[in-house]
């Protein structure tokens, strides 16, 4: 796989590890009056439109991207689950988004300067659209703290 693909399946994965735990975050806070509800919500639709952008562009390559595995979608889902049991408010909520977003920034800036002059402009260009997203999250999420 050449490095556009590798840096395209790194976003789609990341994407869709933000999917998955935005969902469930959102599940456990259904019928919670949590004012964070409103960001999370925003969170799902921008980590939606990285995951359908990073797959359409892999699948025009005819390359079918494995996602997170099963280990790792799980050992997300109890981690939300068992940090919502300790402590639902907005703040304990915002931190933990803040550690997951800083963990993701941390990830794709090393990404990005991996490959950076090698991938195309397109490619480094959602990656570095990613990493802006991540890091306007977790300023917007200070407000919750």
């Amino acid at each position: 796989m050449d490095e556009n693909n590798e840096l395209l399946v790194h976003i789609y994965k990341t994407s869709e590890m933000g999917m998955l735990s935005t969902k469930q975050l959102l599940n456990t806070l259904k019928k919670k009056e949590n004012k964070i509800k409103d960001v999370v919500s925003y969170e799902l639709k921008k980590y939606e439109e990285f995951y359908k952008l990073s797959k359409k562009i892999l699948n025009k390559q005819n390359i079918t991207p494995k996602g997170n595995g099963i280990i790792t979608k799980i050992g997300s889902d109890m981690g939300i689950k068992m940090e919502t049991i300790k402590d639902n408010s907005d703040a304990a909520i915002a931190s933990m988004l803040i550690e997951g977003f800083t963990m993701g920034v941390t990830e794709m800036k090393i990404k990005i300067d991996r490959y950076n002059g090698i991938c195309d402009r397109k490619t480094i260009k959602i990656a570095k659209d990613l990493l802006k997203y991540q890091e306007g999250e977790i300023e917007k999420l200070k407000a919750f703290m």
